[in-house]
């Protein structure tokens, strides 16, 4: 029951209130990266959602205009040199990911699930595929967030995605939100160059 309509109202109600709550935190966001680098402050990619389809997946803009578009950031060439000033802190406490509250609100993500991949990460879906992890909505945090982050291989990450399918409902979710909390306070699992580059 909960899978079916509890997790989509706990989505709706958080991702409501987190959206008065921290609007003007997104706001600031949106002030300080057009002041750094004209351009956009938002920009879209196109990530894998449930069931494998795909959705165009919002953030604020942590780089630079002249970035490579949908390559992950472990497969750019010194990405520090493409990251802003402010992209730095911004992703250092996960506020570049706060606009994804809108594709929570608007159904094509939950707040707990397995982060999306993007369309070309062909290995993670693969991998994914093997634990049932495409088969539930993406999340905003998930347990392999919570267990590891950039520093996990994506074999690894696939196996916490599976882990989570297998253990989804209220508490767990619950126990998921307030554990991101601490760790996105605390930035710990953040490693610039992305998965596996804490190792």
């Amino acid at each position: 029951m909960y899978k079916l309509f509890g997790k989509r109202l706990l989505d709706l109600f958080l991702g409501l209130f987190a959206l008065v709550v921290l609007s003007p935190v997104m706001l600031a966001c949106i002030f300080i990266i057009k002041r750094e680098d004209k351009g956009p402050a938002f920009f879209t990619q196109k990530r894998i959602g449930l069931h494998k389809k795909t959705f165009s997946m919002y953030k604020f803009r942590s780089m630079k205009m002249n970035t490579p578009h949908d390559t992950p950031t472990h497969l750019l060439k010194n990405p520090e040199q493409y990251i802003l000033s402010c992209g730095k802190w911004m992703r250092k406490y996960s506020l570049d990911e706060l606009p994804q509250i809108i594709n929570i609100i608007m159904g094509d993500m939950s707040i707990v699930g397995p982060r999306p991949a993007l369309w070309n990460q062909y290995d993670l879906v693969a991998e994914r595929e093997k634990y049932g992890a495409n088969d539930i909505k993406p999340g905003l945090t998930g347990w392999a967030q919570i267990n590891g982050r950039d520093e996990l291989e994506i074999s690894e990450k696939a196996k916490l995605d599976g882990e989570y399918v297998r253990r989804v409902g209220f508490a767990f979710d619950v126990m998921c939100i307030w554990r991101t909390v601490f760790k996105a306070a605390s930035h710990e699992g953040v490693v610039e160059g992305g998965t596996g580059a804490g190792k």
